[in-house]
């Protein structure tokens, strides 16, 4: 008994200690999304990603890099856009940059990874996107009409759920500066936090577990190969919920007990971007023949990736696990404190229970069969 409560002792303090780490990295993140929620234009995004050439591709990718959605959350997105006439290259690219980065997964990685991984990071996401892009663009050119079809939006269908979780039936209604900022951050603290904290406290405890029970001998003796570790991290990462934010955490544990940098990025790309919830609607949204393609080209780029980390970390003579090690014992000072108190406060404020006015209200996919 005593030794149980001393291993819930130790998990409870590494946690702790991540998620002081993080919190004001997370709050600073959340701002961003919700300037980015109040002052993006509702319809920018659909209407730059018609048709299914390079040029939609790419600015798929790149749009949907600094937009906070989780992978649950971006599937309404990415229907609103295949309702407006989004080709399926330009929809699997928009469905792997945005869970895979975020203004708040940028932030955190810089509080608990490394700044090479934070930099490497968003880019990764975003060449997984192109390829995956690409390779379902070219998937649909053999022989099939379906994209055609796709690109017909419907004249109802023009009014715009990209920007966020949540689709109106009514016009907006112009807002002035503060209104627009207010509903931002109602947005990023509300709607996006329900989303997302408790995955990510879900994370930290896991992270947590991680810290106080895999010893680094564990690591070097059953994932000291670098293939083998990137493998496994596939494995555990593609069927697996779990949000770029929570993803963090998680990968920082497993690097700090001496995973290669490769092998965390594996995890960080694949685990966001895939699960196997989110696959059974994006294959709705897709056909089973693309959804194949948007799997394999995750894998296969996760991994190359992977391996030109691994390199790069080499060449640079850098380990992570230095970066990540002095970051985790400084004293936390009380911004950190009071952040984390904040952070806590608002997630158990989001996750409580709100009162319908009227109108519709929506959140994550509920009805895959409305895709």
């Amino acid at each position: 008994m005593q030794e149980a409560l001393t291993i819930i002792s130790r998990i409870l303090e590494a946690s702790w200690t991540l998620l002081l780490d993080s919190s004001p990295f997370m709050l600073a993140g959340f701002f961003v999304a919700g300037l980015l929620k109040a002052f993006m234009p509702d319809d920018f995004i659909g209407t730059h990603l018609g048709g299914n050439g390079l040029g939609s591709i790419l600015k798929a990718s790149a749009i949907g890099v600094p937009i906070p959605l989780c992978s649950c959350g971006v599937l309404p997105a990415a229907a609103g856009l295949k309702k407006q006439g989004a080709g399926k290259g330009a929809i699997a690219s928009f469905l792997i940059s945005t869970p895979e980065t975020g203004v708040d997964s940028v932030a955190i990685s810089w509080a608990l990874l490394d700044p090479v991984m934070t930099a490497v990071r968003p880019v990764a996401g975003f060449l997984t996107a192109v390829a995956a892009g690409i390779a379902v663009s070219f998937s649909e050119k053999i022989g099939t009409s379906e994209a055609v079809a796709a690109r017909s939006p419907a004249p109802e269908a023009r009014s715009s759920c990209a920007s966020s979780c949540c689709c109106g039936h009514k016009p907006p209604a112009k807002k002035g500066a503060v209104d627009k900022l207010k509903a931002g951050l109602d947005f990023a603290f509300g709607d996006l936090l329900k989303d997302v904290g408790g995955w990510f406290f879900f994370g930290v405890l896991l992270a947590g577990g991680i810290s106080a029970m895999v010893s680094p001998q564990i690591i070097e003796r059953y994932l000291s190969n670098e293939y083998f570790s990137m493998l496994l991290m596939l494995a555990v990462s593609v069927p697996l919920y779990v949000c770029a934010t929570a993803s963090t955490p998680i990968a920082a544990a497993f690097a700090l007990k001496g995973i290669s940098p490769g092998a965390a990025l594996v995890f960080l790309l694949a685990g966001p971007a895939t699960n196997a919830a989110s696959l059974a609607v994006i294959a709705r949204l897709l056909g089973r023949k693309a959804t194949a393609v948007y799997l394999t080209a995750i894998i296969i780029m996760s991994f190359v990736i992977g391996i030109s980390v691994n390199a790069l970390y080499a060449r640079l003579g850098l380990d992570i696990r230095h970066w990540i090690g002095h970051a985790s014992h400084e004293e936390a000072g009380p911004i950190a404190i009071v952040s984390t108190i904040a952070l806590v406060a608002l997630v158990l404020k989001s996750s409580l229970p709100t009162r319908k006015t009227g109108g519709s209200v929506s959140g994550n996919v509920q009805a895959p069969g409305n895709l």
